[in-house]
């Protein structure tokens, strides 16, 4: 099978590669960049350079091309709105993987997206799941509710950077689930039929709020948290700004997001009978407690190397001053 990896450069899109090269598949990633995807090269990979919202570009990357597994999404940062690539990128790529006789396509979506029609990403990620559903491709879609990786930069950095963890004052727990856990159910999805023409939730071991992540971080790390709460209405308000320039169209749009939080519905779903269809342990899923007990170890130990060292420079420099 020749497995087509979009958005491979991705905290979820590597991961992907990266399963599906250890499990052997013959991998090509569509890419728009060959040096900032340079490392998947290095891994095996094949590069095809092609962009989503420039359909000509996509036959040829698709040519020879049995499978897709679609982990692209539009970053804050990116000049293209969500509608340009979440929806019309989406699009022009089921079509043309349709043309070009694609057998599987595996899908990326998010938990409960057909409830929050306000927010822009979840009614395109809804959307796009109908379009699929409805393309004639063999497809298997994946509900997503959060990464792990993305808990560093939000809670676990700050806090020992000892710099304030910004959080609203109205919560949805979320079951975060590590990409490389997601991986597995992509990958396994290929190769199980009962997951064809289906729709799975794939989400952590249990939903954990902001304040249990802040707590948590706080007994790993022996530092005590700087939390800051910001009232939802301010982050409206904020929306509503940005909302009129064109450079805050992204942000604007991500920042809807916090109406899934006002919900403090949790994000989150039973996986029980999941597990099974993609012949999966859930003993092996990485939980939240032990991912940030292994990057804390791993962070306090550096620490300690390097204070070490710097106390150890500082006594050869003292005893190489003449008296």
């Amino acid at each position: 099978m020749s497995l087509l990896v979009v958005g491979a450069t991705g905290t979820l899109g590597r991961q992907v590669a990266r399963r599906a090269l250890d499990e052997g598949y013959q991998v090509r990633c569509l890419v728009r960049s060959f040096k900032r995807a340079a490392f998947l090269k290095e891994w095996g990979a094949e590069l095809v350079r092609a962009d989503l919202c420039d359909p000509q570009t996509l036959p040829v990357a698709l040519e020879g091309v049995t499978a897709i597994i679609d982990a692209a999404t539009n970053r804050p940062t990116d000049s293209l709105s969500i509608k340009q690539v979440d929806w019309e990128g989406k699009v022009a790529l089921i079509q043309a993987a349709k043309k070009a006789g694609v057998e599987r396509y595996i899908f990326f979506s998010i938990l409960d997206a057909d409830q929050y029609p306000e927010v822009p990403l979840m009614e395109i990620k809804r959307c796009t799941e109908v379009y699929l559903a409805e393309s004639g491709l063999d497809y298997t879609i994946l509900q997503l509710a959060g990464f792990l990786q993305g808990l560093i930069s939000q809670y676990a950095i700050p806090i020992l950077d000892n710099q304030a963890v910004w959080v609203t004052n109205q919560t949805a727990p979320i079951a975060y689930m590590d990409t490389q856990d997601i991986a597995k159910f992509a990958v396994r999805a290929l190769s199980v039929p009962e997951t064809s023409k289906s729709v799975f939730p794939v989400v952590g071991t249990r939903p954990w709020t902001p304040q249990e992540i802040i707590e948590l971080c706080e007994r790993l790390s022996g530092e005590k948290a700087k939390v800051t709460r910001m009232p939802l209405g301010v982050l409206r308000a904020f929306r509503r700004v940005v909302r009129f320039f064109q450079w805050g169209w992204n942000v604007a749009d991500r920042l809807a997001f916090a109406e899934v939080l006002a919900s403090e519905k949790p994000l989150t779903a039973n996986m029980d009978e999941v597990y099974p269809v993609f012949g999966l342990d859930p003993k092996d899923t990485t939980t939240l407690e032990l991912y940030l007990k292994e990057y804390f170890s791993r962070i306090l130990k550096k620490l300690k190397e390097l204070d070490y060292e710097q106390s150890k420079t500082k006594k050869q420099s003292k005893r190489r001053v003449p008296f």
